[in-house]
């Protein structure tokens, strides 16, 4: 199954913390089942810093175009940067023939609500699009990383970051 293979990738990266909300744990019932990435050594969610990627697994109130609410069907999301985006889904949601089918799956596309800010979405990554997704998951944590490790460097130590 591609998501576990995701799931083994992502949560095997230095640093990483996944949020996996389920009923009970505080979150708002819309998220439990989803996953959301960041990078956090110290286990604490960054207070200014939003994932880096998400696997959500139904439709949320502004976000339908990809028909996640059918049997099996979830989309892997990616912040890859505006250049890289426009490289790996094209310039825009705009294509040739009209806008994208978001429904598609196992095919790169801009996301449907955040594609503007260099964010990717694939439903249900399969063979085209896994091995080069787990590619982009670990450029992104990468980048959250480094922008991470700057900001530790510019503002001083962060309270519980190792020097």
């Amino acid at each position: 199954m591609s998501m576990q293979r995701i799931l083994e990738a992502v949560r095997a990266l230095d640093g990483v913390l996944e949020l996996a909300p389920t009923e009970g744990s505080g979150f708002p019932e819309l998220a439990w089942g989803d996953h959301f990435f960041y990078y956090a050594p110290d286990g604490n969610v960054p207070e200014r810093e939003q994932p880096y990627a998400t696997i959500v697994t139904k439709d949320y109130p502004d976000d339908t175009a990809s028909d996640l609410d059918g049997e099996g069907r979830w989309r892997l999301n990616v912040h890859v940067g505006k250049a890289v985006a426009a490289e790996v889904a094209g310039e825009g949601a705009e294509g040739a023939a009209g806008p994208p089918d978001f429904a598609a799956s196992d095919v790169f596309l801009p996301h449907p609500v955040y594609g503007s800010l260099g964010w990717i979405a694939v439903v249900v990554p399969g063979e085209r699009t896994l091995d080069r997704a787990v590619g982009l998951l670990r450029d992104a944590h990468e980048r959250a990383r480094r922008r991470a490790l700057r900001r530790t460097s510019v503002g001083g130590t962060r309270a519980g970051a190792e020097d």
